[in-house]
């Protein structure tokens, strides 16, 4: 699967929703972007990342070359996400997106998001996180909501290349 790249008009568009869960290309689709993330080193992604326009996201944290101090978690796939809510507190992360290669960004994201998705047989959950998943989460939803994380610096001056970004991380090790 190719990953679409800034400026791809697939990454500003809002994603559609999941109406046929007994769909067999669906379990297929869903394996194939597994396979994507883990293959490109991501912690999450989004269908529109690889040029799919249904609201499928999978998030699975786990401590790898580009997110060395990342928490392990099984991959969790989340179809048709809905935001609940989020605390009013704010928290600062370096992010970066397989969309948007080379570079990182010191983004503001809510501290905790409540939310609700369904999984693969449709069934609906609901669960919050903080910390670091909120984070993760947040950045996915966003992708299925046309936006990446460009959009929410709020200076330039927080974009760095990925590079100084790791030369930085292990001089501070």
């Amino acid at each position: 699967m190719n990953i679409a790249l800034l400026g791809e008009d697939v990454l500003r568009q809002t994603a559609q929703a999941v109406e046929d869960f007994s769909d067999a290309g669906l379990a297929a689709f869903i394996a194939k972007l597994k396979q994507a993330m883990l293959a490109a080193g991501g912690i999450g992604i989004a269908a529109p990342q690889v040029f799919d326009p249904r609201a499928v996201m999978i998030i699975a944290s786990k401590a790898n070359e580009r997110y060395p101090d990342a928490p392990d978690m099984l991959p969790v796939v989340m179809i048709n996400p809905t935001i609940i809510s989020c605390s009013p507190e704010m928290e600062k992360g370096w992010e970066g997106c397989l969309s948007v290669p080379k570079l990182r960004g010191l983004v503001p994201r809510h501290r905790q998001v409540t939310f609700s998705y369904q999984d693969e047989q449709g069934t609906e959950h609901c669960l919050t996180w903080q910390g670091f998943l909120a984070r993760i989460f947040q950045h996915e939803y966003d992708h299925l909501t046309g936006k990446v994380w460009l959009d929410r610096v709020e200076s330039m001056a927080d974009v760095i290349a990925e590079e100084v970004y790791f030369s930085r991380l292990q001089a501070n090790r």
